[in-house]
């Protein structure tokens, strides 16, 4: 029986969703490359680092670019990215979020961000909730992204913290598998027939019980 001392939260689909913005961001880099991309292909996305996914859209068009030409694309789709999400608030927030991090908090348990996002201080300053976290790992202090699981070590190691003493909680394949690669309990947010790999899947934080996952086996 291990006692759980804190929660590791991903960012997007799980606290809020700035997919639709990546997608926006996305489809305009694949269209100044002569193709486009849908909604269902952007699922592939879901979980992944800027520069995979940009090699997985390019695969896509049958585009081949050179790596500062990469650098480039990627650095042009983040710059409309954050023009995108300049205007994100609390408002933004999925149902039940603030509520769960407080129910953390007030637990008396710490709690982390893990974002495959660069922006993701950003976003959770325009959220407001910066102060409901001990630590915020991203994309630009991990080399490896997920299913890899560094970057839920490193948000454990960073709030001193055993890797099976935190609980993470994920919406994407991806994340679920790098949660569950830590050696973390993994709860997964969406459809139990997609993460398979979840040892609890709930469909947002807004059923989230603390309580339920304090102590686990």
């Amino acid at each position: 029986m291990s006692q759980i001392q804190a929660f590791v939260f991903d960012l997007d689909g799980v606290i809020t969703d700035t997919a639709k913005f990546h997608f926006i961001a996305w489809q305009k880099l694949a269209q100044r490359l002569g193709f486009d991309i849908d909604h269902e292909f952007n699922e592939r996305l879901k979980g992944v680092g800027r520069m995979d996914s940009l090699n997985l859209i390019l695969q896509h068009g049958g585009v081949i670019l050179t790596d500062e030409q990469k650098d480039k694309e990627a650095a042009q789709k983040n710059d409309e990215y954050v023009e995108l999400i300049a205007d994100m608030s609390a408002a933004d927030l999925l149902p039940g979020a603030r509520e769960a991090l407080e129910s953390v908090r007030g637990a008396g348990l710490k709690t982390a961000l893990a974002s495959a996002s660069k922006n993701a201080p950003a976003i959770l300053a325009r959220l407001g909730i910066s102060d409901l976290f001990d630590t915020v790992v991203d994309a630009n202090l991990v080399v490896n992204g997920k299913p890899d699981p560094e970057i839920f070590l490193k948000a454990a190691a960073q709030l001193g913290v055993s890797p099976n003493a935190c609980i993470g909680v994920e919406d994407a394949v991806a994340g679920v598998q790098s949660i569950k690669n830590a050696g973390m309990y993994a709860i997964g947010i969406g459809d139990a027939r997609v993460l398979t790999r979840a040892d609890a899947v709930i469909d947002g934080l807004h059923q989230f019980d603390v309580n339920r996952f304090i102590v686990k086996d």
